[in-house]
């Protein structure tokens, strides 16, 4: 039996069966043009908010100079895209995962607890690194995709750094990132950064169209309203088509839109939907309400001219509750203190 992927959404083809992409034709136009004029740069960072397509892109690109690794090539000359066909021998070898030139690199499963590690590790490094310097390279690319970049730890990150400094010829490091930001200062800057943007309603419609079963069985008018309160993220809509998903979302944004007034009884309620092993996506919908809650606090405030005491107020409460988020991911911490303790903290900085 195949283990869980920690980079596939639930029943959602994994970025590696995706041969469609919406919503970033500009940063797919950027990797074209670098590698047509071959100016490819050996390391990007391809950045923005989590569930809006940039590991279906790094895929993309994969596929494309696997396919083509000669960017001189009347093909790549006269490409208008990063498509390669389904049928494609190099798409059939990746979808098999068989394809010895890509390397993938992310929060591997833990067999021990059933649950996926909460960072990756250095030994996950090395991994790649042995491969990477054994691989012949078949006169192609070596490419090496990170989803995400976000979790490798300190040690994980100085490995790879090591890597992307010190590479075998015609390597490729596509380091994905929801929040490049927080990325290691020193790997940050040995990487050319593509930032992409959220996605707009129709997109996310037409994404969920393209899925195939059991995602085009579900009513339009469910699709609409989910992809609606997606705030541009697909995996976010692809949470809210549960019914109970989007009841949940809605019971979010009442409390929220409360504070600085805390309605404890509906706090310590919704704590109890994110508590236990099998509320992982009420939990990461959780996180995401309270993500966009601050951007758009922060965004409004600015344009509004408050006064940078509220401001540094937002800033520190996002920085207390990621940093509760991370300890209650590591260590295994109770969510229900967890959630409480997120509602203090921005009834803190709305009253501040």
């Amino acid at each position: 039996m195949e283990s869980p992927e920690s980079d596939r959404f639930n029943d959602a083809p994994h970025p590696r069966e995706q041969y469609v992409l919406f919503g970033h034709g500009d940063a797919e136009r950027e990797l074209l043009a670098a590698f047509r004029q071959n100016k490819m740069a050996q390391a990007w960072i391809i950045g923005g908010p989590e569930g809006i397509g940039k590991a279906t892109l790094a895929w993309r690109l994969a596929r494309f100079l696997s396919a083509y690794p000669d960017p001189m090539v009347i093909d790549v000359q006269r490409a208008q895209s990063l498509e390669i066909s389904s049928q494609h021998p190099v798409s059939r070898l990746i979808q098999a995962q068989a394809f010895s030139e890509i390397f993938l690199l992310r929060r591997e499963w833990n067999e021990k607890t059933k649950k996926f590690f909460t960072e990756i590790r250095v030994d996950d490094v090395r991994k790649i690194i042995s491969a990477f310097h054994h691989s012949s390279g078949l006169g192609g690319w070596r490419i090496a995709i990170i989803d995400s970049a976000d979790d490798l730890n300190r040690s994980a990150a100085n490995a790879l750094l090591k890597l992307i400094e010190e590479p075998p010829e015609k390597s490729l490091f596509l380091l994905i990132s929801n929040q490049p930001g927080r990325l290691l200062p020193t790997l940050r800057s040995r990487c050319r950064k593509l930032m992409l943007n959220s996605l707009t309603q129709d997109e996310i419609i037409q994404i969920i169209d393209s899925l195939g079963k059991p995602w085009t069985k579900v009513p339009s008018d469910d699709v609409a309203v989910a992809s609606q309160h997606a705030d541009g993220l697909i995996r976010e809509a692809l949470r809210l088509l549960d019914p109970e998903a989007i009841q949940f979302h809605d019971q979010i944004m009442r409390l929220l839109r409360r504070l600085p007034q805390i309605d404890w009884m509906g706090v310590h309620q919704l704590a109890e939907k994110v508590t236990g092993r099998d509320q992982e996506a009420a939990y990461e919908t959780l996180i995401r309400a309270v993500e966009t809650y601050l951007d758009d606090r922060v965004r409004t405030r600015a344009k509004d001219l408050a006064s940078a005491t509220r401001l540094i107020g937002y800033a520190q409460a996002w920085q207390e509750i990621h940093t509760l988020a991370q300890e209650a991911e590591v260590f295994n911490f109770d969510k229900k203190a967890l959630t409480l303790g997120i509602f203090e903290r921005l009834a803190k900085a709305e009253a501040s």
